[in-house]
């Protein structure tokens, strides 16, 4: 099983993003579930989702403590929260930033985490560019599908554009295109 964890701020689309990562598991002939935790309803305050995939039934319901996969939409959280509790040895990261990992003082963490394991995207950069808002949570989808591959691309867009029809649903399918493939380009630069 392949666990997912979704730390950002209301407004984000931090639910999205897990409800979204799910479908596209789903549309590979897996099985998903995706579900968010969050407390005051607040845009702005600090909400986390979930998202589980695997070949089998799953029948896991509570929050994911030790995540395979790691995505931060708002890096802002590092000094509210410990956002890296319980990742794998040989788990993901994925943040949304355009500072390195050394501006943002996480060079330890990251290199707790197996070589090509940790990436940064620009990923509010894409969204504004792509949709003209400020949301990253979609364009760090194709991010993290081409740093885990645990989903594909194609995957991702159908499912952004299930989710999203017309001008705004390819907007997004080219946030999450531009974001998979500066990541991917990275990753085979690293």
């Amino acid at each position: 099983m392949f666990q997912v964890r979704i730390h950002g701020r209301g407004g984000q689309g931090v639910v999205t993003a897990a409800e979204l990562l799910s479908v596209a598991a789903f549309l590979e002939g897996k099985h998903a579930q995706a579900f968010p935790s969050f407390g005051s309803e607040r845009t702005g305050s600090p909400v986390v989702s979930f998202c589980r995939i695997d070949d089998k039934e799953i029948r896991l319901r509570e929050p994911i403590l030790e995540p395979d996969g790691l995505i931060v939409q708002d890096p802002t959280l590092f000094k509210a929260i410990d956002v890296f509790q319980g990742l794998r040895p040989d788990g993901y990261l994925l943040v949304n930033t355009n500072k390195s990992f050394d501006e943002l003082r996480l060079t330890d963490v990251v290199a707790k985490l197996p070589k090509g394991h940790a990436r940064v995207s620009a990923a509010t950069e894409l969204a504004l560019k792509h949709i003209g808002r400020p949301l990253p949570n979609v364009a760090l989808l194709g991010a993290f599908a081409a740093l885990t591959g645990i989903v594909h691309l194609h995957s991702v867009i159908t499912a952004i554009r299930q989710a999203f029809s017309g001008k705004l649903g390819e907007a997004n399918v080219a946030a999450a295109t531009a974001a998979y493939n500066a990541t991917a380009d990275a990753s085979a630069a690293a």
